[in-house]
């Protein structure tokens, strides 16, 4: 009788444990895992921007630039060579094998396209990282203090995005003289923090109304602790879908900067300066070997960095998730 009872105890144990489990909802970074489970196509597009992100910043380590950049008027316009993995390998030495074919000066459009790729890459995760620290610092400060701070910072965050960006960066890169990719990450990052600006006020705001953050107040808790390890931390998943959209759109600013003519100085490989061949209705038509490789990757990527972005943001969203 006593061994029956105490399996019958040990079975409702595991039912009510495995009920407990099924009840309780993933938190933080399994939520994440999850909704990429569920999303299949965002689960294949952050596999493909893995692979995309390392493969080019290998290469890009690999390459040597100025050697790659060297004009080869011989070769201009050569057509793509017949594919093989002995090519790879010689275009992995520093040799032209011509895979992808070579631009109006002779150069090897494939390993201009990875020192292009990761030139993008590099150049938005700089705009981004900066970006994304005048932002956060800004929005963190409007939404804690509130009041007259808040009313300041917001006006001149409507002010910054009130200007037409675009031009004011185009007549900066006009003006300076010589500029470097250094100076050309700065000029795009004077007037791109606004959003992050408001994003993380309008969050902020709520979150320091909140008794938590009016209990560490009370305590007698340091304001920098309390906004960088109480507020932030809470924060923390919205500003990540934040960075992963905003780092799709500094690619895609960078590359049309480029592309206008505008962009990144000539000696330096560009996205956009292999697109801009397409200008030219005898090289769209007879010659995508030049922009086409560009081309495609620039979509591949924003459409990979689309799909896991929004995969993200469901995640953030109880009532948008799949699963």
């Amino acid at each position: 009788m006593k061994e029956k009872e105490e399996l019958e105890r040990q079975s409702t144990v595991e039912v009510a444990s495995e009920q407990l489990e099924v009840s309780t909802p993933p938190m933080g970074f399994k939520v994440i895992i999850r909704e990429f489970k569920k999303d299949k196509v965002a689960l294949f597009a952050l596999t493909i921007l893995a692979l995309i992100l390392v493969t080019t910043l290998a290469w890009y380590i690999k390459l040597d630039a100025s050697q790659v950049m060297d004009v080869d008027i011989l070769r201009n316009f050569a057509e793509p060579a017949d594919f093989s993995w002995g090519l790879v390998a010689d275009a992995w030495n520093g040799e032209k094998s011509l895979i992808f074919g070579a631009d109006e000066y002779g150069r090897d459009v494939f390993m201009q396209l990875f020192l292009a790729a990761g030139n993008s890459i590099l150049i938005a995760f700089a705009v981004t990282t900066i970006i994304a620290l005048i932002g956060i610092t800004l929005g963190l400060i409007a939404g804690y203090y509130g009041g007259q701070v808040d009313n300041v910072v917001m006006r001149i965050t409507d002010f910054v995005m009130t200007l037409p960006t675009t031009m004011i960066i185009i007549v900066f890169l006009v003006v300076v003289p010589k500029y470097t990719i250094t100076s050309f990450i700065f000029i795009m990052s004077i007037f791109a923090w606004t959003g992050y600006t408001r994003i993380v006020r309008s969050k902020a705001l709520s979150e320091s109304r909140l008794d938590y953050i009016s209990a560490s107040k009370t305590m007698g808790t340091p304001t920098w602790k309390i906004i960088l390890n109480e507020m932030l931390p809470n924060l923390t998943s919205l500003i990540m879908v934040q960075l992963i959209l905003s780092y799709a759109g500094n690619i895609g600013l960078e590359t049309g900067l480029t592309f206008l003519g505008f962009g990144l100085p000539d000696q330096i490989p560009s996205l956009g300066r292999l697109v801009s061949a397409a200008t030219t209705p005898f090289n769209l038509e007879n010659r995508p070997w030049v922009w086409l490789p560009a081309s495609t990757l620039i979509l591949v990527l924003m459409l990979c960095i689309n799909y896991v972005g929004q995969a993200l943001k469901r995640s953030l969203d109880a009532k948008q998730r799949l699963g």
